[in-house]
């Protein structure tokens, strides 16, 4: 699927902009809309990101073998309990033969481990700030107490460190952590603070599934960068006010990666971790694979695809079964967006496990009762660079833009709304809860996307409904999660109580 994005000439978009300063509009615009979009056209473009002449991704060469994130190990012995220290810090990384590049990281100097969580867990997180900036760990995914997410009221300052608690009442899911600083997430999350978050249940321990960590259930964290002459991450050279795209591609921090596989059915587990790149993922040959989990749980049964999109934040977990692809191909995932090659494979001359997807894999499902709920908040999605708002409004920490009591489950309607430019895919995401895709445009959504979600990508001039329940009590963010519209306040929050 390739982007919708609506550009217009220069010479049309001077006239809309002349006529504009004319005409009369009977709607009335979001606040800072006409005059605040005439100066940011006043400043020749240069701040937009036109995603159709955005950099390509260069291919990988397949000369590294994939990084594969290390599974932290939990600091409690308890059977029912999980405790971790997750340490956010500076360093240097050597992603370049013979050059340090400085970085951050989890517990190490680029990118983070993986957090493993079972559901009904007891879990306890330390968390230090070893930065010289305030940050914070937010907990993308999880259904946790407002106090715990991590938002932007939940900075640490250099030096800090807080414990979290909680209890992992969710099905089993890829999620991730990431920092959410008011205003410094996009530059923290581009020099590398990020990392994953399994969570594993009864159901999913039964379904037979790829699950040896590393060689058959593989975590990919998909970013791209741009390095400078000295091949460090120059954020405020790189950065774009539309969202910060590179053209250098990182799966798992690694350069220039390939993955040696068996020839078995080999788990991938998505993340598009990058700031504001989409991906569509398909395999060069064409073949299919099968999608098996949505950013929240399992699907209810697997999804024969040919490629799937994912948005910033976005995951999916699919299963290629490399015993049935032909060997001799040079095989690989690509980024359908640009052509480009992401992660060539390998496949060895050793025959994995014989195993077969289940036919069945949840009961996700959507009642009468939440089809038929009205429209209980409505969200207005707009703008590009820094003019971007939310209902008109751009972030304010001290104010509160929704309540919603804990329990209920109320739909929410995102709307996204066209700018002067056509307007650009806006990832929407949704603290501390997992939420229902209703409809987009009034019609069904497709079948891989009828399963939990935290984030989803709405088109411009598309309308989608959500049903949303919280679990717990506290504020919590929604916003786009194109990292520098965040920034730039494209960002609201509802309060639980």
């Amino acid at each position: 699927m390739k982007r919708k994005i609506l550009l217009l000439s220069f010479i049309s978009l001077m006239t809309i902009f002349i006529l504009s300063a004319c005409a009369t509009n009977d709607e009335p615009a979001p606040e800072e809309d006409s005059d605040s979009m005439g100066e940011a056209m006043d400043h020749d473009m240069e701040g937009h990101m036109d995603h159709d002449e955005e950099p390509n991704l260069t291919d990988s060469t397949g000369e590294n073998e994939l990084e594969i994130p290390a599974a932290l190990g939990s600091e409690s012995d308890k059977e029912d309990e999980v405790a971790y220290t997750v340490r956010a810090q500076k360093g240097e990384t050597e992603i370049f033969d013979g050059t340090k590049t400085k970085t951050l990281g989890y517990n190490g100097d680029f990118l983070g481990p993986v957090l493993r969580f079972n559901k009904g867990d007891k879990v306890k997180i330390k968390t230090i700030n070893d930065l010289d900036e305030e940050t914070t760990f937010h907990w993308h995914g999880l259904e946790v107490p407002g106090e715990a997410d991590g938002g932007p009221h939940e900075s640490l300052k250099p030096g800090e460190e807080k414990v979290i608690e909680f209890e992992v009442t969710q099905e089993a899911s890829t999620l991730w952590f990431h920092p959410h600083p008011d205003g410094e997430t996009a530059e923290q999350v581009y020099n590398g603070l990020a990392g994953l978050i399994y969570i594993e249940d009864n159901n999913s321990e039964d379904l037979g599934l790829p699950d040896k960590y590393g060689e058959n259930d593989i975590p990919l964290i998909f970013q791209d960068k741009t390095f400078d002459d000295e091949k460090q991450l120059n954020y405020s050279a790189a950065m774009n006010e539309d969202g910060t795209v590179g053209d250098t591609s990182l799966i798992n921090g690694t350069l220039n990666p390939k993955l040696t596989v068996n020839q078995e059915k080999v788990r991938l587990r998505l993340l598009n971790g990058s700031n504001a790149r989409n991906y569509t993922f398909k395999l060069n040959t064409g073949d299919s694979f099968e999608q098996i989990a949505t950013d929240g749980g399992m699907l209810n049964e697997p999804e024969k695809l040919n490629e799937i999109t994912l948005t910033p934040s976005e995951r999916a977990e699919i299963v290629i079964d490399f015993s049935q692809l032909d060997a001799e191909d040079e095989l690989a995932l690509i980024n359908d967006e640009d052509g480009s090659t992401l992660l060539p494979f390998e496949v060895s001359d050793q025959k994995g496990e014989d195993s077969d997807l289940p036919d069945k894999m949840n009961d996700f499902s959507i009642t009468d009762e939440e089809k038929n709920l009205p429209v209980a908040k409505k969200v207005e999605l707009y703008g590009m660079m820094d003019k971007v708002t939310i209902n008109g409004k751009k972030f304010d920490p001290d104010r509160i833009d929704f309540t919603q009591e804990q329990g209920d489950t109320e739909v929410w309607e995102i709307y996204n709304k066209p700018d002067e430019m056509g307007g650009m895919v806006h990832p929407f995401h949704i603290h501390g809860a997992q939420y229902k895709v209703l409809s987009r445009d009034g019609e069904e959504p497709p079948k891989n996307e009828q399963g939990w979600k935290d984030t989803i990508s709405v088109e411009p001039d598309e309308t989608v409904k959500v049903a949303v329940q919280f679990k717990e009590k506290g504020v919590y963010m929604f916003h786009c999660h194109n990292l520098e519209h965040e920034d730039n306040g494209m960002m609201g929050q509802v309060k639980v109580e």
